[in-house]
């Protein structure tokens, strides 16, 4: 016994380390057809429906994200032409307010024209009204002392009014003719 196991002893140091012996390659063997077999039949089509599900999921996402950047340059270009149009109409604005500032100056201008003609002219009018009734009371006054003047240079009284109003008259005529004769 104690030779068979020397024996033996001398058969394995005999035997490559990297060849396993053939009872335990035959137990490997089986426990790796054991262990394949269940990671085949169990393990394989899990890790596979997880792997298929999670290759949808990010072909989902990205496809998700392509129509998302296709909707965005869409909204994008969508703004850009309400802002284009914006500024467009703000400029249209903007030019019809400074059109119509224009024409009201305009207006005011002309309004205040005619305003102050017509301001020169009611002066022109009350001017002339009142240079009328000027002269009328200085025909008047003149008259009066034209008229006792003469009275007392004829000595005798002129005081019949028709006679007067002639006199006076006439005599204004006469002043008004010389100082025009003289310009």
């Amino acid at each position: 016994m104690i030779a068979n196991l020397a024996q033996l002893a001398a058969e394995e140091t005999e035997q490559n380390p990297l060849i396993p012996a053939g009872p335990e390659l035959l137990v490997g063997t089986i426990a790796f057809a054991i262990v394949f077999f269940f990671f085949w039949k169990k393990l394989l089509p899990n890790i596979n429906k997880v792997l298929e599900e999670r290759r949808e999921h990010i072909e989902g996402g990205i496809e998700e994200a392509e129509r998302m950047k296709v909707e965005a340059q869409g909204v994008l270009e969508q703004y850009k032409a309400q802002l284009a149009e914006a500024r467009h109409e703000a400029a249209r604005l903007r030019q019809e307010a400074q059109e119509q500032g224009a024409a009201l100056i305009a207006e005011m201008r002309a309004e205040g024209q005619r305003q102050r003609e017509e301001i020169v002219t009611a002066g022109h009018a009350q001017i002339e009204a009142d240079r009328k009734v000027a002269a009328s009371a200085l025909r008047q006054d003149v008259g009066k002392l034209a008229t006792e003047l003469a009275g007392k240079l004829v000595g005798e009284s002129l005081e019949d009014h028709a006679r007067q109003s002639r006199v006076i008259d006439r005599f204004l005529d006469e002043l008004e003719e010389k100082a025009e004769a003289t310009r």
